[in-house]
């Protein structure tokens, strides 16, 4: 395993037993030289035991399959456990069984807290952590959850813990505007990890520029559209419903973050305050809302889709009678005949589609060989995109091969992908049978894409961290990165910004690796000492919250229609997560689809059933079919919650004021199947 200068240099302290962050550029090996680590580490260290945490599925068998296993697994034991095997049910042995256990964070934090003996472990099993994109060490992340029973096992010298290992090319600087709160933040992070220092090359620097090279970085950006009928169309619409909802206070600035959030107050107003006109306007501006972005980034046909769907689907499960529903199916109804035909009217195209066709055709009709990768902010548009390339000419005429990369998460807005669906692509862009991604986000971090010959961020506005991570895909010689978006927005200001906090970031570092280490040791401490006691401290805000009501005093209405359905002390939760109503006669409210619903992984205990919804369309959940037995798991979102003092939502189980008890199995099916013979 041949390592260059800048990787010893880097490493030289892991390899003595210390707690380091290794900060490299994205590509330039940090995953090699941890690999080195835990290799020394095996190789000298009594009973030692590897865990390789990442933050991303995908990743788990990426590590196992293009690092680990190749180089250790002749000398070694390796298990990958992800949600997709089923390795994760007896973790435990899994753990005592293999010298290196890769998976994702989740499943690690699940396990030290499972009481289940075959699951559970301590972090003393372990000797080696390393952690993959370890800058998401922070606030309310599975990461963080992790290092904080670390932290507060080493203040109260509770056993030999694992030494720590953290990769990052980017920090960030945690949306600090100054050198003193972004300097904070990389202390903060040094203290979540437990870090010595954080290593970057300084004797080998010029050997690290050598191997690794910032792409050529152009801003192409785009004129506002000369003429726009489809727009004006949209926004026609939506003031028609503002005159029909009378309501001055609203803001009109359509097609914007602002107004998006104006209406999703409204419709939380609609609904606590039953006022069913508001609530159902307030959804319908907002989709009105949704086709005007969509409209803004990729093609009018797919703004015009979207609406159509939506509508489709809105009728098909509403009951109808609704006077507002009726009046509001009826204006679309009106209008869908003139948007369509401007939709289809080859004038007036988006010219961010012009620019990113230019873009494409400049550099794939240079070289065959070429790849790229076009960042989008939604998977909706990211599957617009596609269609897009696949029905222009121009682009296939030059071979392009495009495919959609998006996250795992199940989402009931838009198509998700598998596992498998996700490794599929990667390996035919690896092998140039796709040579252009189209992906959201799930792309920029860690995933092993082979050099890039061009990096598009079209029209996104995110972080620095984002910014460093989706420019380092573009690692080709000659590459190219391009920021495509409108003269004068707010996504070209971003990345400007972004080019000052990397810059900021970067000081705040060197400034930290300089710190005396008597100075820097007694910081660390202090910030690990502050965030057990602020972390204390919140544990007994929430179980004062939730100790606030009385289940039986609290109140579920359906958040569609206002009939309220349940008490709170019908719901029990399955493994701390699942939300179920156990009262027989819940059922009587709601519908379940015939078709099961398909969730991109496997459960232990359940199965996914049909998708629930109320008689009145409104959709609440689905059935989990639990150990044999269908119960109906519920989304908070999806109701209006009243208590002693108030009616509000929440979009969270974890928020609401009143405590839940656990499910019993045994007591459920007592109760439920009286006549069930259960003796032997």
């Amino acid at each position: 395993m041949n390592l260059h200068d800048y990787q010893w240099e880097v490493i030289e302290p892991a390899l003595e037993g210390k707690n380091i962050i290794i900060w490299l550029p994205t590509g330039s090996g940090k995953t090699r030289a941890a690999l080195y680590v835990a290799k020394r580490h095996l190789e000298t260290r009594r009973k030692a035991k590897v865990a390789v945490l990442v933050n991303k599925v995908h990743l788990v068998d990426q590590h196992c399959q293009k690092e680990f296993k190749p180089f250790l697994g002749d000398s070694f034991k390796i298990v990958a456990i992800s949600g997709d095997n089923d390795e994760k049910s007896f973790f435990a042995n899994a753990v005592e069984t293999h010298d290196v256990v890769i998976c994702t964070a989740q499943i690690l934090q699940n396990a030290l807290t499972t009481p289940e003996e075959e699951k559970h472990v301590e972090l003393t099993d372990f000797s080696l952590l390393i952690i993959d994109e370890c800058h998401h060490t922070h606030k309310d992340g599975v990461y963080n959850k992790l290092m904080e029973g670390y932290i507060e096992k080493k203040l109260k010298r509770q056993g030999r813990l694992p030494q720590i290992l953290g990769l990052t090319a980017s920090p960030g600087t945690g949306k600090a505007t100054t050198f003193e709160k972004a300097k904070e933040h990389i202390l903060q992070i040094c203290a979540n990890l437990d870090t010595w220092k954080i290593m970057s090359p300084k004797n080998y620097q010029k050997e690290l520029e050598t191997k690794t090279h910032l792409p050529k970085k152009n801003f192409d950006l785009t004129m506002e559209r000369p003429q726009d009928p489809f727009g004006c169309k949209l926004t026609e619409i939506m003031r028609k419903i503002h005159e029909f909802l009378d309501d001055p206070s609203i803001s009109s600035e359509f097609g914007t973050q602002r107004y998006e959030q104006n209406i999703v107050q409204l419709e939380k107003e609609g609904a606590v305050t039953f006022n069913s006109r508001k609530r159902i306007c307030a959804l319908h501006l907002r989709k009105y809302n949704d086709a005007l972005f969509i409209h803004d980034t990729v093609r009018r046909i797919d703004a015009f889709n979207y609406l159509d769907e939506f509508y489709v689907l809105e009728k098909a499960h509403k009951t109808g009678g609704d006077p507002t529903e009726e009046f509001l199916f009826q204006v679309f109804a009106e209008n869908k005949e003139p948007l369509l035909l401007s939709a289809t009217n080859v004038k007036h195209e988006n010219p961010k589609l012009s620019k990113l066709e230019e873009i494409l055709q400049e550099q794939f009709e240079t070289s065959a060989e070429s790849r790229g990768i076009v960042f989008t902010k939604t998977r909706q548009c990211a599957h617009s995109l596609q269609k897009w390339v696949e029905s222009n000419e121009i682009l296939q005429a030059i071979g392009i091969k495009a495919a959609v990369l998006t996250g795992a998460g199940y989402s009931n807005q838009t198509k998700h992908m598998t596992q498998n669906n996700q490794q599929d692509v990667i390996q035919k862009f690896r092998k140039g049978a796709l040579n252009l991604l189209i992906s959201t986000s799930v792309a920029e971090e860690g995933l092993d894409i082979p050099e890039c010959n061009i990096v598009v961020r079209y029209g996104l506005m995110t972080n620095e961290i984002a910014m460093v991570q989706a420019r380092g895909r573009a690692r080709a010689d000659n590459s190219v990165y391009s920021v495509l978006a409108k003269l004068g927005s707010k996504e070209v200001q971003r990345e400007k910004i972004n080019e000052s906090l990397e810059e900021l970031m970067k000081k705040a570092i060197e400034e930290v690796q300089r710190m005396p280490e008597e100075e820097y040791r007694q910081k660390i401490f202090e910030l690990q000492t502050e965030s057990i006691i602020s972390r204390k401290l919140k544990q007994e805000q929430q179980e004062y919250k939730k100790q606030k009501y009385l289940a039986d005093e609290v109140l579920l209405y359906c958040r569609n229609c206002s009939e309220p359905v349940c008490h709170g002390s019908d719901l029990r939760t399955i493994e701390k997560t699942h939300h179920v109503n156990i009262n027989p006669n819940f059922k009587i409210y709601y519908n379940v689809s015939p078709e099961r619903i398909v969730i991109p992984k496997k459960m232990e205990d359940w199965i996914p059933g049909g998708e629930i919804t109320c008689l009145c369309g409104q959709k609440w959940g689905m059935e989990m079919i639990y150990k044999a037995v269908s119960i109906p798991n519920i989304g908070v979102k999806n109701f209006v919650v009243e208590t002693p003092d108030e009616k509000r939502t929440y979009k969270k189980w974890k928020d609401v004021p009143f405590s839940i008890e656990e499910f019993n199995y045994m007591e459920y099916c007592q109760s439920h199947f009286p006549d069930l013979d259960v003796t032997c």
